[in-house]
């Protein structure tokens, strides 16, 4: 019998152990991207949901007879996703007492991967990052860091329009936008909503700048139905927005004007704009609400460099895509954001963590 021992490691010296662990740190960042790989064909077989259906652990067998649109199944090939699932512990696996088959469940993390009768998903959200539309312009950071992006940004590079208008020039991009955003915006929502707690009471009138199809907002004009509220975005976007009661829907550019609010929201908004992009929305924000009472609430990431919290590591995965997808976006320190407000007329602030990866920030004119 074959037998394995690392026992070769304990014995060497203390640089070619560095020289090793490095190594082997480079071959596992180098080779990170394929655990998303498994992940969205996971998505796409709708893995989590054939398991959900049964309400209990199943083999293998089992999950590949419900696969749709399958006429060949290969199970060999979907064993191999499955065991790196497994080992990322999306997936459990346990041996079944009474034959030894491999049997399959869900996990914490898994259940936010379906797709089958919830809201709370981050399916949509995967599916968007995961398409080769996001990805590709990956292979442009380094030319866009030689050359600066007065060329266009790693998207524009390669796709020949910037993301934005993309969603306006491609109907199947767009949708698969939107229901990133609307997945996204349920659960962020629903912390702002927890979080925020007294924070909506005293609005009688918000508007959602670049609200989307207006499902982040109707969550909040839900929660609180005194408010009026307009949802606010790109005539492309409105158009293919639901009604909503309590909704008003208005199309526009916010660079040029934002309707007159008693607050203004905005959910990863400025994330996606440089410093002189948000100078000027944040300025059209300070001309929408009252002098006295107004506020912007903004709900965005705050970077920390030294951060160690839950959210840490994914805000700069967030800020590593927007140095790919967007014009001069990133995300922000907290002395980032400082250095926005004071530029635009905001001279207060107040930060308020909730549970999700961005934080409410809220700004004032006085």
């Amino acid at each position: 019998m074959g037998s394995t021992s690392d026992s070769s490691i304990k014995v060497l010296n203390k640089e070619d152990e560095e020289a090793l662990i490095g190594q082997v740190e480079i071959w596992e960042q180098m080779c990170s991207f394929t655990d998303s790989v498994a992940l969205k064909s996971a998505v796409e077989l709708r893995i989590a949901d054939i398991i959900n259906r049964y309400d209990h652990p199943i083999p293998l067998s089992k999950i590949v007879k419900n696969i749709e649109n399958a006429p060949s199944p290969d199970i060999s090939l979907l064993q191999r996703i499955m065991r790196v699932l497994v080992r990322r512990k999306i997936f459990s696996a346990e041996k079944s007492e009474s034959n030894g088959e491999t049997l399959f469940g869900l996990t914490r993390a898994s259940k936010w991967i379906l797709l089958d009768g919830t809201n709370m998903t981050l399916a949509p959200m995967l599916l968007l990052e995961n398409h080769p539309l996001h990805l590709s312009p990956c292979h442009y950071v380094s030319d866009i860091i030689r050359e600066g992006t007065k060329n266009g940004t790693a998207f524009f590079r390669c796709h020949g329009h910037e993301q934005f208008e993309m969603t306006g020039l491609d109907p199947e991009y767009n949708k698969l936008f939107n229901e990133g955003m609307v997945c996204t915006a349920r659960i962020v929502s629903q912390a702002v909503i927890s979080g925020y707690k007294d924070g909506f009471n005293k609005i009688q009138t918000l508007v959602d700048v670049g609200g989307g199809i207006g499902g982040s907002l109707s969550e909040i004009v839900r929660a609180y139905p005194h408010i009026k509220a307009i949802n606010f975005d790109l005539p492309h976007v409105i158009a293919t927005a639901p009604e909503y009661d309590g909704i008003t829907h208005v199309g526009g550019d916010m660079f040029v004007s934002i309707p007159n609010a008693d607050a203004v929201y905005m959910k990863w908004i400025l994330h996606d704009w440089s410093d002189e992009h948000c100078i000027k929305i944040l300025k059209n924000c300070r001309k929408a609400i009252p002098e006295k009472t107004g506020k912007v609430i903004i709900v965005d990431h705050i970077l920390e460099p030294e951060g160690t919290e839950l959210f840490s590591n994914t805000g700069f995965a967030f800020d590593m895509m927007l140095l790919a997808h967007n014009a001069g976006g990133k995300e922000r320190t907290e002395e980032n954001w400082k250095w926005l407000f004071k530029e635009t007329g905001f001279p207060h602030y107040n930060i308020i963590k909730i549970k999700a990866l961005p934080s409410i920030i809220e700004a004032f004119p006085i």
